[in-house]
């Protein structure tokens, strides 16, 4: 009993305090062009903004593509089984400069510190082959990611995406606000399985209300994995994308950040390590 009142004074003003830390760093936040407010207003009431890297236009793409392209025929060599379950291929790509260089592009930058609201960690950027699976397991569930308040995550599709390759799919925020009872419902399910599947998120919220995101080659998904209940559909074909992760600095839960530059996944065989990068700090 007292360790339970210990722990809401505790959650209490650790909201106290983090109410108070965005009100201080309000006057503190860049100035965004008009382009990017757009992003920030859709983010905020929506979750999620969809653009691509042309519509983005920065310097950095053409690196970012060619050493993504040289990097991926290195990937998914090993036979992958036509059974259940088949999990990613992730390689981090954090310290290489054509990948970390776009993460950290400061019209970026700027938009999801207008978006967060606290000065920014970047995390790093995992480049990722997805396989055909049969069942729901790991990412393919339903969840939440839980490292930060806000968490966005950039995904860039490196080939065109269809349902067959099983694209990031979300539920639109107003379907599991927290005035719904659906809010409360899926936060049950999630915190006693880890993730829902399909069946079961459609006893809560009918399938026709979920938002696949397919498109072309070089589609950039910008979504808050916080906020948003998301996951990447069931496929029958490869998917290949980059993942960029950013949180507040520090995020609530830093200790959940570290794969995007530890060596949780493997690196590249010509990976060396450099200290000029100086990963999740802001900028």
């Amino acid at each position: 009993m007292v360790n339970s009142i210990q722990d809401k004074i505790l959650s209490i003003k650790y909201e106290l305090n983090y109410r108070f830390s965005l009100l201080q760093h309000a006057s503190n936040l860049p100035a965004l062009e008009r382009r990017d407010r757009v992003i920030v207003d859709s983010l905020k009431t929506e979750g999620i903004y969809i653009t691509n890297l042309a519509e983005l236009g920065f310097n950095s793409t053409p690196k970012l593509l060619e050493s993504a392209y040289r990097l991926l025929p290195s990937m998914g060599e090993n036979n992958y089984s036509e059974s259940d379950e088949n999990p990613p291929e992730i390689c981090t790509v954090t310290e290489l400069p054509e990948f970390y260089n776009w993460g950290k592009e400061q019209r970026l930058l700027n938009v999801i510190e207008n978006y967060i609201g606290l000065p920014v960690a970047y995390h790093g950027v995992h480049l990722r082959k997805d396989f055909p699976s049969q069942d729901q397991f790991a990412t393919l569930l339903w969840h939440r990611d839980i490292e930060d308040r806000r968490v966005l995550k950039i995904i860039v599709y490196l080939h065109d995406i269809e349902e067959k390759h099983g694209p990031f799919e979300y539920v639109p925020l107003h379907l599991t606000s927290i005035y719904q009872l659906n809010h409360y419902r899926i936060k049950y399910k999630i915190k006693n399985s880890g993730g829902i599947n399909d069946e079961t998120l459609n006893q809560i919220v009918p399938k026709s209300a979920w938002k696949p995101c397919p498109g072309p080659a070089g589609t950039v998904v910008i979504a808050d994995t916080r906020r948003l209940l998301h996951h990447g559909t069931l496929r029958t074909q490869e998917r290949s994308t980059l993942f960029f992760a950013y949180t507040a600095n520090p995020p609530k839960q830093p200790h959940l950040c570290t794969h995007f530059w530890d060596d949780t996944y493997p690196k590249p065989d010509f990976y060396r390590k450099s200290n000029e990068l100086k990963v999740g700090q802001p900028f």
